[in-house]
């Protein structure tokens, strides 16, 4: 247990989920939590990976930080934070929300896949990495090329995505932890399972062991919301299932 500060002998009231299956029907709206931007995973997910994985003034990084979800849980729990994303809009946003906050936190914007600028970033190694990357272009992020919600073809996906994982990973210390955010999309009248093909790419090209494969419903989910009218008729009229999952992927980082 060195990789957490959870008091075990008091293990019955951790408020920790331990089980591979999350149900969580409503988003924590407390504190700086809004969501405003789509795409962005609720405050649930970060909270209980940083608790199990992390101790207090670890550093966390997020290569795609979003409107800021993971810092926000990172202050609540005492935890160093290390944020980049290649919207300008979302970094205004998140420093805005952060003004006059203690938090040990940097942020700037930088995309994932440029590994030269975001070793100025990261000066130190870290103890988590946490990645929640566009499911392909599903939601289309920013209008830059290097945007991995451009890529509408799976393959080019997991070979950038690829990239962002070589640039993240080098900096985590070994034996430490790194979780994935991902789910699947629907394309062609076909479901693509994104969320598999990166965990695979993770498993072959990485030197790290598989510690969680973690299903997350996506309930309360705005996008989700009223699926027993319209949607609940589409598909009973047609011959697909309405996504309602996520996948949460826990590593071991051992090079």
């Amino acid at each position: 247990m060195k990789f957490n500060d959870l008091d075990l002998s008091n293990w019955k009231e951790l408020e920790v989920n331990t089980d591979s299956l999350w149900i969580i029907n409503q988003r924590d709206k407390s504190g700086k939590h809004k969501n405003i931007y789509h795409g962005n995973f609720i405050p649930q997910i970060p909270n209980q990976l940083i608790q199990r994985y992390t101790k207090q003034n670890e550093i966390v990084f997020e290569p795609f930080m979003g409107s800021g979800t993971a810092l926000f849980e990172c202050e609540t729990l005492g935890r160093k934070y290390i944020g980049v994303d290649i919207n300008p809009e979302m970094i205004n946003y998140v420093n805005e929300k952060m003004q006059g906050s203690s938090a040990d936190f940097k942020i700037r914007e930088c995309s994932a896949l440029d590994a030269k600028n975001m070793d100025k970033v990261i000066d130190k190694k870290v103890q988590f990495v946490l990645m929640h990357p566009p499911y392909m272009d599903i939601v289309k992020f920013t209008n830059k090329k290097e945007d991995l919600s451009a890529c509408d073809n799976i393959h080019e996906f997991i070979k950038q995505f690829k990239i962002v994982c070589e640039n993240s990973l080098k900096h985590l210390e070994k034996n430490r932890y790194f979780a994935i955010v991902i789910g699947d999309v629907y394309k062609n009248s076909e479901v693509l399972p994104l969320g598999f093909y990166c965990m695979d790419m993770i498993k072959r090209h990485f030197k790290v062991k598989l510690k969680g494969t973690i299903i997350k419903n996506i309930e309360g989910n705005r996008g989700k919301l009223g699926t027993g009218g319209i949607w609940r008729y589409r598909a009973l009229s047609s011959d697909y299932y309405i996504f309602k999952h996520e996948y949460i992927f826990v590593f071991k980082k051992e090079f």
